[in-house]
């Protein structure tokens, strides 16, 4: 307009475009489309086409247009003065001043489509929390408009204390104008003014854990670079929704099972006698995955060796115990837990995270083989590797390296107890973990067993695992890592050897079903028991099976164990009723001698019974007696056998465990006669009634049972209360609880997360363990 002027003044904030027009080929205002532009103002003139001037009020380094107009005559013929222009510093042109970062968000609340679609929304915490091989998203505040003509940026992340590009440690992030898969790199997808949305795309072979991030700017006509640390982190974890990481999982549904969900069920007893607990994974409790990425760093294995988890698993498994560095949790299997916890009173990982961490990398005291394991699951589902607990029932250790599981008598058939180093386990706790193997021949990835308690050492640590299920099933004993130990674990015979005068030892007896029986896991979306023997072995006797005990066995210490089969007609097998005896009563079991030939058999049965540890370690013979058995042709009988309370009230040790065993010999035809049984006391469960409705952020409660089976007291009773979204874990102490007696407590607390929650509860106790109880909480958003 006539007698409008063109100026430049400092200004101190950041505007938007509002009502920009079109006129010869530049971005201009419409309250600017005719304003004159002098041939000395050349310098705002390339600016000019890049923003709109009357917008850039809120740049805290930025100039503002605005137009000058003559003297106005106003009111009573005085004038109105116009603006005095302020001009810019020198005659540098606005966009080579140099390009500065002022703030990163990085889209890092739950509501955030970060969050959403990494499927780390359950988190706790504001932390940017991303899977690999993904892109996400960040947004940052600059001192001016970005030119892609004459400005460059790019990202770097950095992990560890030495991070270096060439371990993958240092990640440099170059901006570019299409992203491609599978490799590190950024994109403007947004731009306004001086804010600009970058998608970042990362690796699907990226070093998980913490990295530092700072973003880089230079101006390439001035050639001054900037470095912006905004102080944040970027949390990166493995990514089972990606084809191209080798931990991808196809089925949404095992997904959400083996890596979103934060509880789980926990299999312990005998395989007659199966007994189930709810246990708290918690992997996304706050302090937890601060906890699991301080495993990692305090294991030996650098950063640069945390993009493999094969490596990765191989390290949970050596960390989450402790004899041989500063693990996570120490066992114990003594009955002694003083100075710490009883393994059977845990019923969550979260409390033994944080407090390890918390306490720089001291051990938990205590675990035993399901504590591990659940430790264990929470870790890998914490890091984004699917995993769940196994257990396996008549779980064999074998500690010779013979593939077999070896039972020696002397020449009276009486066991000798210092040359019974193996042991069958009543049950032993592991885990299956998902991924590809591609340091393994085609066909054997998918499922991997490790196991992260203590028994014997792979390569000089006490760790086993990964070990492929499909090798374990077949018997490719050789492949890495440790199938052979796990193959012995599941589908090794029990061989009895007996000591000759010149003290030698033959082969007197096989058990071709004796380990690896209803090897279970959770199911899929409910809390039923799934047997899984069927991925771990064939069927028990079928051709399948036997080539490959044979084809393992071969690999083992004793090679030639199958050369000469043993015939047998007389079989002998121990029966129970029902779910087994119970604690508190006479413990009745059956004995049943059955013979298959065509002749009379006559035999001299001895039995004894020992109070076991759980890891089939026996501690005390408590009766001992001699059965005679005469049997006709095709003839089976049924022999009832009692041990009273009285004898074993005072002898039982963690988990209620016995170990029945019979020897004998057939008058006829010489075949040896050997059977062990373990059996387990039943104890009862504790009764947990929800008492009203519950919403977050208000106060409700559950009534929690629990009466007592035996004929004394029980002293010191505690009872151990947590439930994610519920409670932190809260001891309530009992005291003493008369025989017989029943004890009811109320317990208090204040939900903090919506929907279908379980409040679990576990006794604490030196005479009774693995009692325990879970009720199912449905929490309603607050009213």
């Amino acid at each position: 307009m006539p007698g409008e002027r063109l100026s430049i003044r400092d200004n101190s904030a950041v505007g938007r475009f509002h009502g920009v027009s079109e006129s010869n080929g530049l971005a201009v205002p419409e309250r600017h489309s005719e304003a004159k532009v002098k041939k000395d103002e050349s310098g705002c003139r390339r600016w000019l086409r890049k923003a709109c001037p009357c917008c850039l009020r809120k740049q805290s380094t930025s100039y503002e247009l605005t137009v000058e107009k003559d003297p106005v005559v106003v009111g009573d013929g005085e004038k109105e003065e116009p603006a005095s222009p302020v001009p810019p510093s020198g005659d540098t042109e606005l966009n080579e001043l140099s390009l500065a970062v002022r703030s990163v968000d990085l889209l890092s609340r739950k509501t955030d489509r970060n969050k959403k679609e990494h499927h780390t929304d359950q988190y706790c915490g504001d932390q940017l929390i991303i899977r690999r091989g993904q892109t996400f998203q960040m947004e940052l505040e600059l001192s001016r408009p970005f030119n892609p003509n004459t400005d460059k940026l790019h990202l770097e992340l950095k992990i560890g204390t030495l991070p270096l590009v060439s371990k993958g440690t240092h990640i440099i992030i170059p901006l570019v104008e299409e992203l491609q898969d599978e490799r590190w790199e950024a994109k403007i997808v947004e731009q306004s003014v001086n804010r600009v949305k970058l998608s970042v795309n990362s690796s699907a072979t990226a070093v998980i854990g913490k990295y530092k991030l700072t973003v880089a700017t230079q101006c390439v006509k001035t050639g001054e670079t900037t470095t912006h640390d905004p102080d944040k982190d970027i949390y990166m974890l493995f990514n089972p929704w990606c084809e191209e990481d080798t931990v991808y999982m196809e089925s949404e549904k095992e997904l959400n099972e083996y890596v979103l969900s934060d509880t789980g069920r926990l299999y312990y007893g005998t395989e007659k006698q199966i007994g189930a607990r709810t246990w708290n994974f918690g992997q996304f409790d706050e302090g937890v995955l601060e906890a699991c990425l301080f495993v990692l760093d305090n294991s030996e294995v650098p950063p640069s060796g945390r993009g493999n988890p094969v490596s990765v698993v191989r390290v949970i498994s050596a960390m989450i115990n402790t004899p041989d560095d500063l693990g996570v949790l120490e066992g114990n299997w003594s009955g002694n837990y003083v100075g710490g916890t009883s393994p059977t009173a845990w019923s969550g990982s979260v409390e033994i995270l944080k407090q390890y961490h918390k306490e720089g990398g001291t051990p938990v005291k205590y675990g035993q083989c399901w504590v591990f394991s659940g430790v264990t699951t929470t870790v890998l589902r914490c890091l984004g590797i699917p995993a769940r607990s196994v257990t396996n029932f008549q779980s064999a250790h074998d500690t010779d390296v013979s593939l077999t599981t070896d039972v020696y008598f002397d020449e009276n058939m009486e066991p000798i107890h210092e040359l019974n180093s193996d042991s069958v386990w009543n049950f032993h706790v592991w885990n299956d973990c998902w991924m590809a193997r591609p340091d393994l021949p085609p066909g054997l990835g998918g499922w991997q067993a490790v196991d992260s308690t203590p028994q014997e050492t792979s390569h000089g640590t006490f760790r086993c695992g990964p070990a492929s299920l499909a090798a374990v099933r077949s018997g490719q004993v050789y492949l890495k890592y440790d199938a052979a130990f796990v193959f012995a674990e599941v589908n090794s015979d029990k061989i009895y050897w007996q000591r000759n005068l010149d003290g030698t030892f033959s082969q007197i007896h096989s058990e071709k079903k004796a380990v690896g029986h209803c090897i279970s896991t959770k199911a899929v979306g409910s809390d039923e028991r799934v047997d899984i023997t069927n991925i771990y072995k064939y069927p028990e006797d079928s051709e399948e099976e036997r080539i490959a005990v044979e084809t393992a066995c071969r690999y083992g210490s004793k090679p030639d164990v199958y050369s000469s089969p043993i015939a047998e007609d007389v079989v002998v097998e121990v029966r129970m009723e029902g779910e087994g005896p119970r604690m508190g009563g006479d413990a009745q079991l059956k004995i049943v001698v059955k013979n298959t030939s065509s002749h009379p058999r006559r035999t001299t049965l001895h039995s004894q019974v020992a109070v076991m540890y759980y890891t089939g370690v026996l501690k005390d013979t408590m009766k001992k007696e001699k059965l005679n058995v005469e049997l006709m042709p095709l003839e089976e009988k049924t022999i009832e056998w009692i041990l009273p309370y009285t004898q074993y009230q005072n002898q039982l040790v963690d988990q209620a465990a016995l170990m029945l065993t019979l020897s004998g010999r057939v008058s006829e035809t010489q075949q040896v006669l050997a059977n062990q049984t373990s059996f387990r006391l039943r104890t009862p469960d504790i009764h947990i009634e929800p008492i009203g409705e519950a919403y977050v952020g208000k106060e409700t409660s559950a009534k929690i049972t629990f009466t007592n089976p035996l004929p004394c007291t029980l002293r010191n009773v505690v009872v151990r209360v947590e439930g994610l979204g519920l409670r932190d874990l809260h001891p309530i102490r009992v005291g003493d609880v008369g025989k017989h007696a029943n004890v009811t407590v109320t317990e208090h607390f204040i939900p903090t997360i919506a929907g279908q929650r379980k409040l679990v509860a576990s006794l604490d106790c030196k005479q009774l363990s693995q009692v325990h109880g879970v009720a199912d909480i449905n929490v309603h958003e607050s009213q």
